[in-house]
């Protein structure tokens, strides 16, 4: 199991390595490289979005299933680095939309395999510790990755960036080949609990799909998530676009810069959910990653001085370093017991995924017209519209009893 487990961390570092240079930095190397307009960057990042929105839930009911969650990740991986040298090959409009499309699906598999495979390595139980220790290893990945993808802008080409995040999708399969199958439960895996129906012969058996729909704090989750995302994709691509006008040969050490700061805060708030996401409860601390996203727009609208920017990271590394791990958990308390968790982060993710892939679109036509100072501050009012939808509507999730009742013959399970 520790080498498992081990395995799992290492997956989270290398997996943002591959990551971590196909949103930002994608945006800088457009706007220097072939000298692409904002709004049409804005479009281009918007479409592996988009083709995600499609695929996302089938992807989730597919985790759900399957056993070969490593295979997934895998074949993902390895498409995301395809995509990462492909975009440097020729930068028009039909390879980048390609490259997006190629990348775009791929994304839709990493949080639910991922998640899954966790969830069935260590169980309900420690699945909040498990959480936050990936998270904080995701984030430490993030920062190797800046500083590459920085280092090698500045002194090499920001193409070196993309095709560092190539070769690390090797290491990504080879780790992922070191997680052991056979010690992944595959019912815990995707949500079941012994209190789940069960069938005659006493195997659990996964709920109806109603029982999602009827969920309302998870349909809340799901609308306020969407307007967050919605409200902070483009935020960091903006400002380093902004950052990049005013020199483009920084332009790549800026965003490594944007992205570290904000990185390097992430890691101690995915070790505080680690710790006191159970105790502590989750709402009071997922409430903290909507109250800071309003206050940095605005702040980020009011200057455009590199430092004075940078420092201002600071507040995003607080909020999407809490969000991260603290949606997956909400999401499993919230279908526990249905059998459907990795279909309900799934379905989740494609409606968060709406408003992340319209968030570099609308950004960019309103920067294009009005400038990137009032874009910030109509993406700061999309957040505040997320708080109070958030406050409102979604309860605290820790301790919440399974979402299936048991049925008669539920004392009966069978392990899978």
């Amino acid at each position: 199991m520790g080498r498992s487990l081990g395995a799992l961390d290492g997956l989270n570092f290398f997996l943002a390595d591959v990551q971590s240079g196909l949103g930002p930095f994608l945006g800088i190397y457009l706007l220097t490289v072939p000298g692409w307009s904002t709004s049409d960057i804005g479009l281009a990042l918007t479409v592996g979005g988009l083709v995600g929105l499609i695929v996302q839930t089938p992807i989730g009911a597919l985790v759900d299933k399957t056993p070969h969650k490593r295979t997934l990740i895998i074949l993902a991986a390895l498409a995301t680095g395809l995509g990462a040298f492909t975009i440097t090959v020729n930068p028009s409009y039909s390879v980048i939309a390609a490259a997006q499309l190629a990348t775009g699906i791929a994304g839709t598999v990493f949080p639910p395999a991922i998640a899954a495979i966790a969830l069935g390595l260590v169980g309900s139980a420690a699945y909040t510790y498990r959480t936050g220790r990936m998270a904080a290893f995701n984030h430490a990945g993030n920062v190797v990755g800046a500083v590459i993808f920085g280092a090698a802008g500045y002194l090499i080409t920001i193409r070196a960036g993309f095709w560092f995040a190539g070769i690390a999708t090797i290491l990504v399969a080879a780790i992922t080949l070191m997680i052991n199958p056979r010690l992944i439960n595959n019912d815990v895996a995707r949500g079941l609990t012994p209190s789940s129906p069960t069938t005659h012969s006493g195997q659990r058996k996964p709920s109806g799909f109603g029982v999602l729909l009827h969920s309302r704090p998870l349909l809340a989750l799901c609308a306020a998530t969407m307007l967050w995302q919605l409200a902070n994709g483009a935020m960091l691509p903006l400002t380093g676009q902004e950052l990049a006008q005013q020199d483009a040969r920084t332009g790549a050490l800026f965003q490594a810069a944007l992205i570290i700061v904000a990185q390097l805060v992430m890691i101690p708030m995915a070790v505080m959910i680690a710790k006191h996401g159970q105790d502590w409860g989750r709402k009071p601390i997922f409430l903290a990653a909507f109250l800071v996203l309003p206050v940095r727009g605005v702040l980020f609208a009011l200057g455009d001085f590199p430092l004075y920017v940078i420092s201002i990271q600071i507040l995003d590394g607080v909020g999407a370093g809490i969000y991260g791990a603290m949606f997956v958990l909400v999401v499993a308390d919230l279908t526990r017991g249905t059998g459907h968790f990795n279909l309900a982060l799934g379905a989740a993710t494609t409606i968060q995924g709406i408003g992340a892939a319209l968030s570099p679109a609308l950004a960019g036509f309103v920067a294009d017209a009005d400038g990137f100072h009032v874009a910030l501050l109509v993406l700061s009012g999309i957040a505040i519209l997320a708080l109070i939808v958030f406050a409102v509507g979604v309860p605290e999730t820790a301790d919440i009893a399974d979402t299936v009742p048991s049925s008669s013959n539920s004392k009966k399970p069978q392990p899978s």
